[in-house]
């Protein structure tokens, strides 16, 4: 039986935030519907695709995504009925082309990224087909190994941490399985190991604890000690990846670390500060190390800490095959961060995929602060195969179901999945 496109729908829903968000729904002349909905984020780059939201004041606090909704409803469903739902391409093309500028602002990358999700949700369930196998093939095979955000400074924190995230990677892990429980326990370990010291343990957006730590070094030294508290060896099973969020404090060409107290940096003295880190903690990943508009300042980091770490950039990639050109020419990073919702259809992602494979880049699938219990994550992670996911920590429901969905698809795979770690070159440098 040919599948066509029989009808598309959506609605406003809430995300982990209880901010609007969108949900929608395609259904295929077989019966079959098949829905997706959209993540947020609340740190975004500011080349990012357009989240459209209705403004004013009398909804949401001006955050209703009604208008994207209609712009589902009314302006894309009539172009796409009676369509083959396997060709995503097309149409992702169409949706592009209808909204005719270069961010999506027209319809809201929110509004065309729904409708690009749920027809490939629809296109698996009418092929018969697990959403990563009909995404990546039968030869989607390998699970990635999490980045599980642990502790919080930065904007997502009132303490004296400058740095934004705080991750462990379980890279010595034998499947996702361990990986899980390794950080699991650490998780835990780090909360008594907080509570003792008279710590908060409350928990952010995506579920890292957020103390009022005396300083950048207290939150890493306590993360060390996690590790080894939980009965593992920093480095060698456990290791650190951080998301410094540089954006939030550049300002006038300079790096401000007021929260810590350390004063104005330059470039190479960020490079410098990493440097000391780098030696000091076993740390195999910095994101976003430097500012989203500092292109030199990730090339002098990529030049001098390349071939020991992984060097990824988010805010000033964006998920956008442009700008990852951009930086594979000039050498400016090794690996991108990818978010579907960045750049705003399947289609440009995968793209900007396949440069990172070209160039033999790193990428790390990942979530945004405002998620929804959607899976879509999970399986498209495990489609492109690049063995990193960046999904939260090991708590808070809308994460913990893309985790979930990660141990159903390695259950499924059995002995044919393939878990292992994605930066064993460059491995952990720092003290063991």
């Amino acid at each position: 039986m040919n599948q066509k496109i029989k009808a598309i729908n959506a609605m406003e829903i809430l995300d982990s935030r209880g901010n609007p968000t969108i949900r929608t729904y395609v259904t295929l002349n077989s019966g079959i519907t098949a829905s997706a909905s959209v993540p947020s984020g609340a740190s975004t780059g500011e080349n990012e695709a357009i989240e459209l939201r209705d403004g004013g004041r009398t909804r949401y606090g001006g955050k209703g995504v009604l208008k994207a909704v209609a712009h589902v409803k009314e302006r894309i469903a009539p172009i796409l009925l009676d369509m083959d739902p396997t060709q995503q391409a097309e149409i992702d093309r169409l949706m592009i082309l209808l909204d005719g500028t270069p961010n999506k602002a027209k319809l809201g990358a929110n509004a065309i990224l729904s409708v690009s999700m749920a027809v490939a949700r629809a296109a698996s369930m009418a092929a018969g087909l697990p959403l990563y196998a009909y995404m990546g093939g039968f030869g989607a095979l390998r699970l990635p190994v999490p980045m599980m955000n642990i502790l919080n400074g930065g904007k997502h924190a009132d303490n004296s941490v400058d740095f934004q995230e705080f991750m462990i990677m379980p890279v010595g892990a034998p499947s996702f399985a361990e990986a899980l429980r390794y950080g699991a326990e650490t998780f835990h370990a780090l909360k008594g190991i907080l509570a003792t010291k008279g710590y908060a343990t409350n928990v952010g957006d995506e579920g890292g604890f957020a103390p009022n730590l005396k300083s950048n070094d207290e939150a890493c030294d306590v993360i060390v000690e996690a590790i080894r508290k939980a009965g593992y060896k920093p480095g060698k099973d456990i290791a650190i990846a951080l998301d410094p969020a540089a954006s939030s404090f550049y300002e006038d060409g300079m790096y401000k670390l007021s929260k810590s107290g350390q004063g104005k940096k330059t470039s190479q003295d960020m490079v410098n500060f990493y440097d000391r880190w780098i030696r000091k903690y076993p740390i195999v990943s910095i994101e976003d190390g430097l500012a989203e508009t500092d292109w030199e300042g990730f090339r002098q980091q990529t030049a001098q800490q390349g071939s020991r770490i992984q060097v990824v950039g988010d805010d000033i990639f964006v998920t956008n095959p442009k700008f990852v050109q951009r930086g594979i020419q000039e050498k400016t990073a090794n690996a991108v961060l990818i978010k579907l919702n960045q750049i705003g259809t399947i289609t440009e992602t995968m793209e900007a995929i396949a440069l990172c494979r070209k160039a033999g880049w790193g990428y790390v699938l990942s979530h945004r602060s405002g998620e929804t219990e959607d899976t879509f994550l999970a399986d498209f992670a495990v489609a492109m195969g690049g063995g990193q996911i960046k999904t939260g920590s090991v708590c808070r429901s809308e994460r913990i179901a893309k985790y979930n969905r990660l141990l159903e698809i390695e259950a499924e795979l059995g002995k044919a999945a393939i878990f292992e770690n994605p930066l064993k070159e460059g491995g952990a440098k720092g003290k063991t």
